[in-house]
Parts: C-alpha cells; sequence; structure tokens
C-alpha cells in the first residue's frame, strides 16, 4: 500500500465562544496519498475551512497530529512553518487574498521571491505563462482592483501555482468563475493530479465535484467518504430539519 503524503491523527480543534467551548473538528483519523484530488462536501459551519486551516498550518489544531509529506507541521514552530507552507502548498483563499498595492503579474511572483523558488530572470516569464493559463495574461500590468471577481480569482489560482507545489488546496476556488471556466480549473485539478500533485478542495458545487475521484464529507466534527447521493440526503435531511425548527419557533 502506498505511504500517506498526508497523516492526521486524532485531529481535534476547539474555539473558545462566549456561549461555551465549540468543538469544530471531534478527533479525525485520515491518510491522504500523494496524487490524491479530493472535495470535501459539508453544511456551511460544519468545519471545512477550519479542516483546511490545520492541513496548511494557518492555524493551529487543539489537539492531535499532522503531517504532510513527512513533516511534522503541528510541532514545528510557526518562523519554520513560513517558509515550509510557501514551497510546499498553493493555496486559493475563498476572498483572493490579492496585495492591493501589487500588479497582477507581481502578485503571481510574490511567492516565488519569497520561497526564493526559480531563478530570479525566469520568474516574470514563469508568472506570465500561469496567467496565460488561466486566460489573464492581458491584465498583468493592472492592478486587482481593476479586474472583476472572476478574473481576481484566475490570478489567486496562478499564484497558488507559482512555485509548483507538490500540495494545492482550494476553499471554494471556482466561487467566483462562471460554470466554463470553473470547468476549466477543475480539469487543470485533475491534470495536476495525475501529475503527482495532491489535491484537496472545499466545495459546494455539486455538478462539478461528480468527476473528482474522492468525495469526503464533514459532519458532526469528523470525516468520512462518501457518495453524492448520500451528502445530497444528508444535505436535504437537515434543510427540512431546519426549515421544522425555524416554523416551531414561529408559532
Amino acid at each position: 500500500m502506498a505511504e500517506a503524503f498526508i497523516e492526521i491523527k486524532d485531529l481535534v480543534k476547539t474555539f473558545d465562544t462566549p456561549a461555551g467551548p465549540l468543538n469544530v473538528l471531534r478527533g479525525i483519523d485520515l491518510e491522504i496519498h500523494k496524487g490524491d484530488f479530493v472535495a470535501l462536501v459539508g453544511p456551511s459551519g460544519s468545519g471545512k475551512t477550519t479542516f483546511l486551516n490545520m492541513l496548511t498550518a494557518v492555524d493551529s489544531p487543539t489537539g492531535g497530529d499532522v503531517a504532510v509529506g513527512g513533516v511534522p507541521i503541528t510541532q514545528a514552530p510557526q518562523r519554520k512553518l513560513t517558509k515550509w507552507r510557501a514551497r510546499n502548498v498553493g493555496i486559493v483563499f475563498q476572498f483572493f487574498q490579492l496585495l492591493p498595492t501589487l500588479t497582477v503579474v507581481e502578485n503571481v511572483i510574490a511567492p516565488m521571491d519569497f520561497a526564493n523558488v526559480w531563478k530570479p530572470g525566469e520568474r516574470r516569464d514563469i508568472a506570465l505563462k500561469l496567467l496565460e493559463r488561466f486566460d489573464i495574461r492581458d491584465q498583468a500590468d493592472k492592478t486587482p482592483d481593476m479586474l472583476s471577481g472572476g478574473q481576481q480569482q484566475r490570478v489567486a489560482l496562478a499564484r497558488a501555482l507559482a512555485n509548483n507545489p507538490p500540495l494545492v488546496v482550494g476553499d471554494e476556488p471556482t466561487g467566483n468563475l462562471d460554470r466554463m471556466s470553473a470547468q476549466n480549473v477543475f480539469d487543470l485539478f485533475h491534470q495536476l493530479s495525475d501529475r503527482g500533485t495532491t489535491v484537496i478542495i472545499v466545495t459546494h458545487d455539486r455538478e462539478l465535484v461528480k468527476g473528482v475521484p474522492k468525495l469526503m464529507e464533514i459532519v458532526d466534527g469528523t470525516i468520512g467518504e462518501t457518495t453524492l447521493a448520500a451528502a445530497a440526503a444528508r444535505r436535504s435531511q437537515e434543510l427540512r430539519a431546519s426549515r421544522t425548527r425555524s416554523a416551531i419557533r414561529g408559532k
């Protein structure tokens, strides 16, 4: 059996709230292998983004261990994690997080400069090729505020691939794209997976995930493999229960 690229053991995340502790992740045990393409689904507030933050060392767990590519990221100091993340993880944030004072091409070059990846003289050409891949090269010298939401999303995708990372993570990475552009991005994710890149995305788009090899659902703070039918049925049940509770409160 292939060695796991991502190993998660007894992962727990609890937030302190005015109402008391909120247990978002409850002892997750999971293995993801190199080249896996995983779509993570689940209702809003179920902990999908929190889980991604644990994988990318954006946040620290309350308990448990996460190792990525043999690196125990829950035990490493933050200074080392910042460099590790820049070289090894491409993140597509839900709200882009482009640097407003840099041009589009400079935003894509920024992670190359930070992690000292590629030769300095090659970085602009590599960035332009990535922008061309997302059909946005003609916007290279504009600043993000001059772009539409969909165009900014494409820039964020190009930036995520800038250092050719072994792990690509996306939180609703196609949420601001039209159907054809979104499908093109998913096709790219499939290609990356075929070449050995591990891809993990959070999405609510049931059509796009039909072709994703692994579908996982987060429910009650735990994660397990599921099917589209099972996930849809569970979501329908949750919606019915929510409507019933609302009707009772309205009486």
